[in-house]
C-alpha cells in the first residue's frame, strides 16, 4: 500500500512568518500535534510541533505572539513521497523519531501521514507498533 492511500491530503499548514501563538491555536483547533510550515507556494520549509512551541518559545520566555514560527520550527525534517510504500513511512518515522511525516511531491506538500493513519488501516499494526516503540525508547533515554 502506498502513502497516498492513507495520508491526510488536507493538511493544515502555517507560514514561516506566522506567530507561534497562531500555530498553537491551529494545533489546538485542529487537534493535531504538528503543523507543516509552508510558504504560499506550498513548498515545505519545516515542521512545528506543540513541543517546539513550549520548549523553544514559552520555556525560553519568548512572547508567542511575537515569535515567528521560522524561529522555533524544525527546518530539516524528514518527508516521504506519496508513491512510497507505507513501510518506508514507518521506517522514516522510527529513524527520525517522529509520529507524523509530511508527504511531499515535487517539493510541495500534498499531505501528512501519521502513525495513527497507519494503525487505522489495520494493515501496518506491527510496523507502526515497532516505530512507536523505537520513538518512545529514545524519548525515555533522553
Amino acid at each position: 500500500m502506498q502513502v497516498k492511500d492513507l495520508m491526510s491530503p488536507s493538511a493544515v499548514t502555517v507560514e514561516p512568518a506566522a506567530s507561534a501563538a497562531l500555530a498553537a491555536r491551529l494545533i489546538s483547533r485542529h487537534n493535531v500535534g504538528a503543523l507543516p510550515v509552508c510558504g504560499p507556494d506550498r513548498r515545505l520549509r519545516g515542521m512545528v510541533t506543540d513541543r517546539d512551541i513550549v520548549l523553544r518559545c514559552v520555556a525560553a520566555e519568548e512572547d508567542p505572539a511575537q515569535t515567528p514560527v521560522r524561529d522555533i520550527m524544525t527546518r530539516s525534517c524528514a518527508a516521504v513521497a506519496p508513491e512510497a510504500d507505507c513501510r518506508e513511512a514507518t521506517r522514516l518515522m522510527a529513524l527520525h523519531q517522529v509520529r507524523r511525516l509530511p508527504v511531499v511531491d515535487g517539493g510541495k506538500l500534498v499531505g501528512v501521514i501519521s502513525l495513527s493513519d497507519l494503525v487505522r488501516s489495520g494493515r501496518f499494526d506491527m510496523e507502526a507498533a515497532q516505530a512507536l516503540s523505537e520513538i518512545s525508547e529514545n524519548i525515555i533515554v533522553r
